[in-house]
């Protein structure tokens, strides 16, 4: 018996040797991580709450971290693995997710020096350098300690000389604690600058809103966003003397605080061969019932035109739970474009395609949403819950899946908007006239 007892202990002493329990560490598999998908925003000066830079820091919120990314609260990344493909994808992985997760039971450890990888480096002051134009906010906009999340649109004044090739552009928030969002869009008609009067700005929600046609989506900025520039010959073209509506998204910090945004704008120098420009497609009859907590939304577009779908931009309100994409061709092949199943209004993010996606004329775009309007719904704004129907304001609603667009041809943008608009006229939807423009 002693014999047995002891080769049994020797085996098993030489198995736990040849497979020892390995426990993640910082140095060698947290801070890789988080250098990658964290760092850019959390760092000082940026808008999250806390820097990740030292393991002193990833130790004291390790904890919050593990709790955080389990949940896929964090990253911020709500397109849904598999249905679509992406580039720049900031969603964690599940290994990386149990890897977090194991290094915080651990208690943290912080691991052999050695292994430590260099901290990430970032630009300070413009991204690509000094700008061809540099807009601001005519006065800085005063943010209360307190309350709701602020929509705010800020007309800017540009006068283009003629019709402008965009390369890039880059937004430089004032005050990265409250700015939670950007979106620009021309304004070659002044609506907005009307709306605004001397004031030079007013509140919005989800859109530049004034009713035109011709508003067009030029550019976005959300923390931890890269400014990128356009490949030669590829621009957004601003048409001649449009102003730019500055929509901002504040969200008050405990304090009073003051934000004053720059913008940065860069010319595409040589000829143009494409033109990007957005394709909304649209649900705009909306009318949710109080007390449905899975209410079923579709819409559809039949492009008349062949289509470079270069990204896409889900968007709704409070309500809003899911969003699902597909493009279906003509010859019946269905695309994914992207599924949104946990749909968060403080993370409203523009999503660009791994590669762009060619589509022949007659391809039909289906959009499919689920909005929850029962009172438990923690974020329903109305107590108790009312019928909501299509509207800017947060207790109001919208159903849109931007198609962000690239073409060789400058009058693509108005054909797929004419064609839009008659399709939503004669659509089972009603038969009134509709505003496509979210």
């Amino acid at each position: 018996m002693n014999l047995r007892l002891a080769t049994v202990m020797l085996v098993t002493a030489s198995l736990n040797a040849a497979s020892p329990i390995s426990v993640p560490t910082y140095n060698k598999d947290i801070a890789p991580i988080l250098y990658k998908n964290c760092a850019t925003c959390h760092r000082p000066g940026e808008v999250a709450p806390f820097s990740l830079l030292t393991y002193a820091d990833a130790k004291r919120y390790a904890p919050v971290i593990a709790d955080a990314t389990a949940k896929h609260i964090m990253p911020p990344w709500k397109a849904a693995a598999g249905f679509g493909e992406f580039a720049d994808v900031r969603a964690l992985s599940d290994a990386q997710i149990s890897t977090i997760a194991a290094w915080a039971r651990a208690g943290a450890p912080e691991g052999d020096a050695a292994d430590a990888p260099k901290p990430p480096r970032f630009t300070d002051g413009w991204q690509l350098g000094s700008p061809d134009m540099v807009i601001e906010m005519l006065e800085a906009y005063q943010v209360p300690a307190d309350g709701y999340d602020i929509y705010k649109c800020f007309v800017i004044r540009t006068d283009f000389p003629e019709d402008t090739a965009i390369a890039a552009v880059e937004v430089r928030p004032g005050n990265r604690r409250v700015l939670h969002h950007t979106v620009i869009y021309t304004d070659p008609t002044h609506a907005a600058r009307a709306r605004a009067g001397d004031a030079g700005s007013y509140t919005c929600y989800g859109g530049p809103g004034i009713r035109s046609i011709n508003t067009d989506l030029m550019a976005g900025w959300a923390p931890g966003m890269a400014t990128k520039r356009m490949p030669d010959g590829v621009a957004f073209v601003a048409p001649k003397g449009s102003d730019l509506i500055v929509q901002n998204h504040y969200h008050p910090s405990g304090k009073a605080e003051s934000d004053k945004t720059t913008i940065g704008i860069y010319f595409q120098k040589g000829p143009i061969a494409k033109r990007i420009f957005g394709v909304p497609l649209v649900q705009p009859t909306l009318r949710i019932p109080a007390g449905e907590a899975h209410f079923h939304v579709t819409g559809s577009f039949v492009s008349p035109i062949e289509l470079e779908v270069s990204g896409i931009a889900p968007h709704m309100h409070m309500l809003g739970r899911e969003m699902k994409v597909t493009a279906t061709l003509p010859n019946g092949e269905v695309k994914p474009l992207i599924w949104v199943k946990d749909w968060d209004f403080n993370w409203q993010l523009g999503y660009e395609f791994k590669e762009s996606l060619q589509l022949p004329a007659r391809t039909r775009f289906d959009m499919e949403a689920y909005f929850d309007n029962s009172a438990a719904n923690p974020r329903n704004p109305n107590s108790p819950p009312k019928t909501v129907s299509w509207g800017e304001a947060t207790t109001e609603e919208m159903c849109v899946a931007m198609l962000v667009c690239v073409s060789p041809r400058a009058g693509d943008r108005m054909t797929a908007w004419m064609s839009l608009a008659q399709q939503l006229l004669s659509g089972p939807a009603g038969r009134r006239a509709v505003n496509p423009n979210p």
